[in-house]
């Protein structure tokens, strides 16, 4: 597994709100603290430590955080780049993610799918697409000419790298936007992430506002939550492709049978992910009976069941799964079968032994449970 550490960079003067914005209070807690609690909740899946990166001028000694992760407060520097570089020197992880303190609504799902995209050599970035049409006002501010937002996206933060590559692109490019610029200039790729609109970066006063409605409404609307159970099973037989979560098991014999590609384990989870948000199940949305779901890819299947239950109005936030089999042997496949699925949702992944009882214990089958939780979008 991947080893991040977590830097949240705190260091700018927040001159366009009037005050040190990272450092105001968002309901109970500072701006930065908002982003140190929601990466805490990776403790066990990647996130070792969180780096925290404040201004020169303040005493180190006066910021604290009661989180589970390791936890570290270091200067800025003058510039953006100064005090990135200050945090990518204090962090002990081979890869990070680089985290502006002003966006305080970012959630684990997206740092996630950004852990999951990243490598040695390909950084990870979340992007959005413009919405609003766009202009450009010549340098004399009289002239305006019309710019086509088709193919332009917005970057957000955090940015995952691979640590010490980035440190020499920093070095390299002191004057860049963002530490994906940098990474760009240097050579290297960038993988594009879907960010989240609610990811929005406290800039303006009027930003700040509405960061505060965000806490208010959440505050008198608790979080709702509901829990979705589901279950699959399919026959193992010769020359068909044995595929689990979307990762193919090489070298198996046996693969099982199904009208798609028969991955119990992602229609199991879509099955939970349903019946939490109280839709029709995958024989329903996807029947055998429809051709064109012949030897169907479960991933992209999952993919149209997660705008569904986005459009009903809810978020997956964890799922829960156990494959029963005797063979193979699936327990070396867990990581990459866990990391795949990951770029949509935290999950865990289990496999059990069906010690020779029943037709999973003769090899004759392979059996799935899933536990999904999901929670109602504000």
């Amino acid at each position: 597994m991947k080893k991040f550490s977590f830097i949240i960079v705190a260091g700018g003067r927040g001159s366009r709100l009037g005050a040190r914005k990272q450092f105001l209070k968002l309901g109970e807690k500072f701006l930065w603290q908002w982003s140190a609690d929601e990466a805490d909740k990776l403790k066990n899946s990647g996130v070792e430590e969180i780096i925290l990166v404040v201004p020169s001028d303040l005493d180190l000694e006066n910021f604290s955080w009661s989180g589970g992760l390791s936890f570290k407060v270091v200067h800025g520097g003058a510039t953006r780049s100064e005090s990135v570089l200050n945090g990518l020197n204090a962090a002990a992880c081979d890869y990070v993610l680089i985290h502006d303190a002003a966006r305080p609504f970012a959630k684990k799902n997206l740092f996630l799918a950004l852990m999951n995209a990243t490598d040695e050599f390909t950084g990870a970035i979340p992007v959005l697409p413009v919405a609003d049409a766009l202009k450009k006002i010549d340098e004399e501010g009289e002239k305006i000419s019309i710019v086509n937002r088709e193919g332009l996206f917005i970057t957000q933060t955090p940015q995952s790298f691979h640590r010490k590559k980035l440190i020499e692109a920093v070095k390299q490019n002191l004057n860049a936007k963002d530490e994906a610029e940098s990474w760009h200039n240097a050579g290297y790729e960038l993988a594009a992430v879907e960010g989240q609109r609610l990811n929005f970066k406290i800039t303006w006063q009027e930003d700040m506002t509405m960061a505060k409605s965000l806490v208010e409404f959440q505050n008198q609307n608790p979080k709702i939550i509901r829990t979705g159970i589901g279950y699959d099973v399919h026959q193992l037989v010769p020359e068909r492709k044995l595929i689990l979560g979307g990762v193919e098991i090489q070298n198996s014999p046996l693969g099982l049978l199904g009208h798609s590609d028969a991955d119990l384990l992602t229609h199991a989870i879509m099955d939970s992910i349903l019946g939490a948000a109280g839709l029709e199940d995958i024989g329903n949305i996807f029947p055998a009976s429809d051709e064109k779901f012949r030897n169907a890819d479960s991933i992209e299947l999952l993919k149209k069941v997660l705008r569904l239950v986005e459009e009903a109005g809810w978020r997956v936030e964890f799922v829960d799964a156990v494959v029963e089999a005797q063979v193979p042997r699936l327990n070396k496949y867990r990581e990459e079968i866990k990391s795949t699925l990951e770029k949509f949702f935290a999950c865990n992944i289990k496999f059990k032994s069906a010690e020779n009882l029943n037709d999973a214990g003769r090899g004759l089958s392979m059996t799935c449970w899933a536990c999904a939780t999901v929670s109602l979008r504000s």
